[in-house]
């Protein structure tokens, strides 16, 4: 249950991110739900500015599963090869894209659960293609968005799961899409994992 100074605090940080990052774009580049969930896939432990430095020669190979499949697990690996974990990636890539044909004629299905059994793909990877691609309400929890979580007294989680369980509970459903973005744009540019200072950082020296 949250209490007045709880949700005055919720409302303040809501305002602060509106207010500095309204219409946050989506960080990755990409044309459809599959080559979103390809990106996404990629961006594990990876930055989102190289994997689209990657994608665009991935895409114009392959911007579908039908033309990824024609593809060599080798090929895509030699391509994503920048990314890191590019045998696991790479292995992840063509078999999604197989499964894709084989059941869902094609097409990247709309149920984090049908999602989540995707190969190399997790619950952070099926939230982010629900709530970027499909619009369903989500809010995909990294490593960034734990730590600022942390920082702001917003969550005491020990992990991403129970940290996606407080936001959820503490922010407006209705929010929770834009918010995931909003607070990713914020830490890069106010609240870095290393060199951050507090005092210029308008949330933390509220609140940090």
């Amino acid at each position: 249950m949250k209490t007045n100074n709880t949700k005055k605090k919720i409302n303040h940080i809501v305002h602060i991110l509106e207010d500095l990052f309204p219409e946050p774009p989506i960080p990755l580049v990409h044309s459809d739900s599959y080559t979103l969930l390809i990106s996404v896939l990629l961006s594990a432990q990876c930055t989102d500015e190289r994997v689209n430095h990657v994608t665009p020669a991935l895409f114009k190979k392959a911007p579908n599963p039908y033309e990824m499949v024609k593809l060599s697990v080798e090929e895509i690996k030699e391509i994503i090869k920048i990314c890191g974990l590019s045998n696991a990636k790479s292995n992840a890539i063509y078999n999604l894209s197989r499964i894709l044909i084989e059941k869902y004629n094609g097409k990247v299905p709309h149920t984090f659960e049908e999602l989540e059994k995707l190969p190399g793909v997790g619950h952070k990877t099926a939230s982010v293609v629900m709530s970027q691609a499909f619009g369903v309400p989500a809010f995909p929890v990294d490593t960034h968005i734990h730590r600022l979580a942390e920082r702001w007294g917003l969550s005491s989680g020990k992990n991403v799961v129970q940290t996606e369980s407080d936001l959820k509970n503490l922010f407006p459903k209705k929010k929770w899409n834009t918010l995931h973005l909003q607070i990713i744009y914020y830490g890069r540019k106010y609240c870095p994992a290393r060199g951050h200072i507090k005092e210029n950082c308008p949330i933390c020296s509220i609140y940090g």
